[in-house]
């Protein structure tokens, strides 16, 4: 979720947060070996990062689509391509 941040000039920064799930997506298919993803039930709300956070009803549809991605690509290489 940091890769969503729009750093500001002041205490709040801003986010893109429609761009968490494809950009997990795109890593997961060139091989990443971890996600660091923020949630939270009400992100409006959350007490920091609330502008790039991932809402915690998305998270279990969003990990199932990584691992079906990761299975692939391992499956993949694992083929010798």
């Amino acid at each position: 979720t940091h890769s969503v941040q729009l750093p500001s000039k002041d205490t709040t920064s801003g986010g893109e947060p429609k761009f968490i799930k494809p950009l997990a997506r795109a890593a997961t298919a060139v091989g990443i070996d971890a996600l660091f993803l923020e949630v939270h039930p009400d992100p409006k709300n959350a007490l920091s990062d609330a502008a790039s956070q991932l809402p915690i009803d998305q998270l279990e549809d969003l990990l199932i689509q990584v691992k079906e991605i990761d299975n692939r690509v391992k499956n993949f290489r694992s083929e010798g391509n």
